[in-house]
Formats: C-alpha cells, sequence, structure tokens
C-alpha cells in the first residue's frame, strides 16, 4: 500500500480462544477490506488483555490463536503490520506520557469504565482499567502520521463502532492537548465508523449483545466452532410463538438477529430475505441460515487451523509484522521525548 493512503489501526484482545460471530460482523470483516485502500496497522492487544485475571500459558495461547484467525479471515502479512502489542514497547511509554496529560476526572468519566467498576466493586477493579482508554489513546497515536516535513499529511483513521466512540473522542483530546502544550506532534485521528450491521445479539438471549462475557455458550457462534456445533446452535436458536419471517426488534427480537446475521453474510437486503421466506416458517429459514454461516465460517476455521499448525511460521509473521510497526512507532516516540524534553541517550 502507498504511503500516501491514509492509515488505519485497530486491535483486539485475546480474551477467548475463538472470535465470535459479532465480532466478525461487527469489524473484523471490514478489517479485510479497508487494506485495499488504506495503510494497515492491525495488533492483538495483549496488554489490554490483562486489566483482568488471566493464566499466562492461556494468554499466550490465545494471544497466537487470535493472530491466526486474523490471518484466517483475510488479513494479508504482505499488506498489513500485523503484530502483538506488547511486542512495540513504545505502547507503554507513549501510554505512561499521555497519562500525565490526563485529569483524573476525565478518566473516570468513561463509560465503559464506571459499567465495569460498578459491576465488579471497587477492590475488585485494577488501576490498569481505570487508565485503559489512556493505553488505546497511545496505541493510535503510535502511528500518526506525524507532523513536520511533509506539507501533506495523508490523515489516520481509526475503525471504531459507537461503544468505542468516547474513547476515540479522549485520544483527539489528547493528541490536541499535547500539541499544544509541547508543538505540532500528533494528527488528531478521525473516526472511521463502521459500516453497521446492526448489534448481533445473545442467540438465547437476544435483548443482549453477543458477547464471550455475558452470553451462554448456546448464545454465541464461535469463528472456530465445529460445523456440527455451529448449525445446533443456530436451529436452537431463540425466534418467537409465531411463524413468519419478518424484521420487527419489538416483537420478534430473536428473527430480527438471525435476519441481520444472514444479511451480514450474504449481502442480501432485509427485505428481500423476507419475501424470499414469506409462508415458509422458521424451520427452512434456520435451516438454510445454517448453512450461510457453516459456508462463511468454516474456511475461516480451516485456515486458522493451518496457521496454528505452523507456530514458527507463526511467530515470523507477528516478529516482522512488529518490526514494521516498531520502525512508526519509534520515530513517533522520539519526536515525543524530544518535545517533552527528555534527555537524549548518548548510546
Amino acid at each position: 500500500m502507498s504511503s500516501s493512503a491514509p492509515r488505519v489501526l485497530s486491535g483486539i484482545q485475546p480474551t477467548a480462544d475463538s472470535f465470535h460471530l459479532g465480532n466478525y460482523l461487527g469489524a473484523l470483516k471490514q478489517w479485510v477490506t479497508l487494506q485495499d485502500d488504506h495503510e494497515t496497522f492491525y495488533c492483538v492487544v495483549d496488554l489490554h488483555a490483562i486489566t483482568v485475571e488471566v493464566q499466562p500459558a492461556d494468554l499466550r495461547h490465545r494471544t497466537r490463536v487470535a493472530a491466526a484467525q486474523l490471518l484466517g479471515l483475510g488479513v494479508d502479512p504482505e499488506r498489513s503490520a500485523l503484530f502483538v502489542q506488547s511486542h512495540v514497547r513504545e505502547h507503554s511509554e507513549l501510554a505512561w506520557i499521555l497519562g500525565c496529560l490526563t485529569g483524573y476526572g476525565e478518566a473516570s468519566r468513561m463509560t465503559q469504565f464506571k459499567d465495569k467498576s460498578a459491576k465488579q466493586g471497587a477492590a475488585s477493579t485494577s488501576v490498569g482499567l481505570f487508565t485503559y482508554p489512556i493505553l488505546q489513546a497511545a496505541d493510535i497515536l503510535l502511528y500518526t502520521p506525524v507532523v513536520g516535513g511533509q506539507a501533506d499529511t495523508p490523515g489516520f483513521r481509526v475503525p471504531v463502532g459507537e461503544d468505542q466512540r468516547q474513547h476515540l473522542e479522549l485520544t483527539r483530546t489528547l493528541a490536541q492537548r499535547f500539541n499544544h502544550r509541547f508543538g505540532e506532534t500528533f494528527v488528531v485521528p478521525d473516526a472511521h465508523i463502521l459500516k453497521s450491521v446492526g448489534k448481533i445479539t445473545d442467540l438465547q438471549e437476544p435483548a443482549a449483545k453477543m458477547s464471550k462475557s455475558a452470553s451462554s455458550p448456546q448464545g454465541i457462534v464461535d469463528v472456530l466452532d465445529e460445523p456440527g456445533a455451529m448449525r445446533k446452535k443456530i436451529m436452537r436458536a431463540v425466534t418467537d410463538t409465531g411463524s413468519e419471517v419478518v424484521y420487527d426488534e419489538e416483537n420478534k427480537a430473536g428473527v430480527s438477529n438471525l435476519l441481520r446475521i444472514y444479511s451480514a453474510l450474504e449481502g442480501t437486503s432485509i427485505g428481500e430475505l423476507e419475501r424470499r421466506y414469506t409462508g415458509q416458517g422458521y424451520g427452512q429459514f434456520k435451516k438454510d441460515l445454517a448453512q450461510v454461516v457453516l459456508d462463511a465460517l468454516t474456511p475461516i476455521r480451516e485456515r486458522t487451523e493451518k496457521f496454528l499448525a505452523d507456530e514458527e511460521q507463526l511467530d515470523r509473521v507477528l516478529t516482522e509484522g512488529a518490526r514494521r510497526a516498531g520502525q512508526v512507532a519509534a520515530q513517533t516516540m522520539e519526536l515525543v521525548r524530544d518535545r517533552v524534553g527528555f534527555v537524549r541517550r548518548g548510546f
């Protein structure tokens, strides 16, 4: 990708043994298409993952599984820098500097922190969870084109859903604050609002978002599910006492969720699907949807397994991605250290 193309940075946590359908349709599917006309940096954010307790062996395994899945769904290491967050140490360094520019009140107002800390209680809430959005800001700003030397900068975009908009606004605020205090350094990033497929909800609790932390195993379709398990989950998905396949969020939340999934995977409008299944009932609809899900996800699972089978090659991909990302991050931090006033290291 030409360096004149706008840059994109996005990351995903390795907090489970598989991504789920909501992750895939909500963001990851679009990561692949962004490679066509952007300079893309994608990372597995293992530093973020340790804001909750996790066993070291699980974290290590899940980090590789996450990277393999990204490759399996179409992230191309020839076009994108795919790397592990902790492999680029400048993420942590810039987070400390930005933390020193962030007000306590600003950090405490972050909605996700308030929600999670309210559920967990103060005694179980770590400082890492509190400063999570600041590390996220560092992740982003490390890869913004640094101001200086060029008349035109290609811009910087961050793919986000609505639930991350507040965190991106904090990032923009911190970039502007740094620039005001220390001189123009960061290009203030723009949100790249992901094309909405609507919220993908729990197959058993269609009023709730599909989520590893909240959903039951039967409510989640995992990207790495075996075909039989995947088909069974779709066939057992909650609908309602009627039989019409129509989109009605209020009265048919379960059917509406299945229609969103079908539409997003097949590229067919919901209206067309409603017409297709007029008079056919839920049985045929679910059977066809299960096949659509299998056709979309089975090749990803098979490719992921191949990448995981060659761990040395997978690690080489991540090492090369970290090298490419590290070159950009090191250039950014060299300027940041100078602007802040740190004495240049003499060796």
